[in-house]
């Protein structure tokens, strides 16, 4: 029996090690300059926590603005909430999911939803005045989907997401209209995605960012 449940895990742990390794596969392309510079300034007094998702957004912003970690869920997000409260931003983006859902756990919504609650929570306990951001998980293609079958619980895990997000008051934010509205934007793993998605990532969330809610008490230490 415990050879079985150790073959489970180890089984899920390759899993979320190759999809995060996806993101080496990304094409190489460039933002330009001065839209690099527009973007800093804008989210100067913001930080991004996700998965490898955000990775290619390290290339925009700057480092300090954020936090990505291949492989990254809820659970392990929550040692992230110190270095977070460290820089005092006026608000906090959140990217996580999608690693979540390939957790070799009876209910990885539900268990995913316990640690993402936690996490809002002990970084509002730690930054009050911050204003928390959560974003959808974004979807994946239909080839990627084949590969991996649990993707297809990414609607359900944004619905409840969602219903989490409401309950914790803070901004679900749905990227879908994104997709919508762009094509080719993924790269070669149809998970992650090449440079031009992360313009349009910040453009479209950029309405959400509202310094003055802070009344100016939150310093920019980033």
């Amino acid at each position: 029996m415990k050879k079985k449940v150790f073959l489970s895990v180890l089984i899920g742990a390759l899993v979320l090690f190759a999809a995060a390794c996806g993101n080496n596969q990304n094409d190489k392309q460039t933002v330009p300059i001065d839209s690099k510079s527009t973007y800093k300034s804008v989210y100067s007094k913001s930080v991004f926590l996700g998965d490898s998702l955000l990775i290619g957004l390290e290339d925009v912003l700057e480092d300090s603005n954020v936090i990505s970690n291949a492989g990254a869920t809820a659970l392990f997000a929550l040692n992230e909430v110190d270095k977070i409260a460290n820089k005092k931003p006026e608000n906090v983006f959140i990217l996580l999911g999608s690693d979540d859902l390939l957790w070799p756990v009876d209910n990885p919504i539900e268990d995913s939803l316990i640690n993402y609650t936690k996490l809002i929570e002990e970084i509002k306990g730690k930054l009050p005045k911050t204003k928390v951001h959560v974003l959808s998980v974004t979807p994946v293609t239909k080839e990627a989907m084949k590969v991996e079958p649990r993707y297809k619980n990414i609607t359900d895990y944004n619905k409840a997401l969602e219903k989490m997000a409401v309950r914790e008051k803070v901004n679900f934010i749905d990227l879908s209209p994104i997709f919508e509205k762009h094509q080719n934007l993924y790269n070669k793993d149809g998970i992650h995605f090449t440079a031009n998605f992360y313009p349009l990532l910040l453009d479209h969330i950029e309405k959400y960012i509202d310094s003055s809610t802070n009344n100016g008490e939150v310093s920019n230490e980033l």
